[in-house]
């Protein structure tokens, strides 16, 4: 008797252990496949959804998501279009709790969908983080700065609306912004 206690209980015990292990095995894992989920594939599940992103040097942007490329993402908050940077993404609010499988992202970089606006000739609004948005007509697109005619918002680009033509770096675009 004493004997078929004694089994029993290292029998317990070893199934305590095993189960102890398998659940250490599952957990680690976890956490390697979540380590292998980049922003992008997190955004990629989010596309059609509201999401809000934290911008570098302080604000914010709500609006469903609408696609997203090669480091840049498009929004569509209250009647326009706004094309955010990826550089210029602190956070974003919103993402599903899973990766799941998303489409992929574009591959097209920034340069690419600046060059987009440019062709239809769209008045922008380019936020630099000065506090006044930046207002005209995207006429060149370089490697990695754009050439905006300044001129106001309601006003065609035409060479006697034109206040001055201003070189803005890639980098120091905050956001994009379209009407729809």
């Amino acid at each position: 008797m004493r004997w078929e206690g004694m089994f029993a209980d290292l029998e317990g015990q070893l199934a305590a252990e095993e189960r102890r292990e398998l659940d250490s095995e599952v957990a680690e894992r976890t956490r390697r496949e979540r380590a292998l989920v980049d922003l992008t594939a997190r955004l990629g599940a989010a596309v059609g959804r509201p999401v809000e992103v934290l911008l570098a040097g302080g604000g914010a942007l709500a609006g469903e998501l609408r696609d997203l490329g090669d480091g840049w993402l498009l929004l569509a908050p209250a009647g326009r279009e706004v094309l955010v940077p990826r550089h210029a993404v602190v956070a974003v609010d919103g993402l599903p709790a899973r990766a799941e499988e998303p489409r992929s992202a574009r591959r097209f970089g920034l340069g690419y969908a600046l060059r987009a606006l440019a062709r239809d000739r769209a008045t922008v609004a380019l936020d630099v983080g000065t506090g006044t948005p930046l207002v005209g007509t995207i006429d060149v697109v370089g490697a990695d700065h754009v050439l905006l005619a300044e001129h106001p918002a309601g006003e065609p680009r035409r060479r006697g609306n034109v206040r001055r033509t201003l070189a803005v770096p890639f980098a120091a675009l905050r956001t994009v912004a379209s009407r729809r």
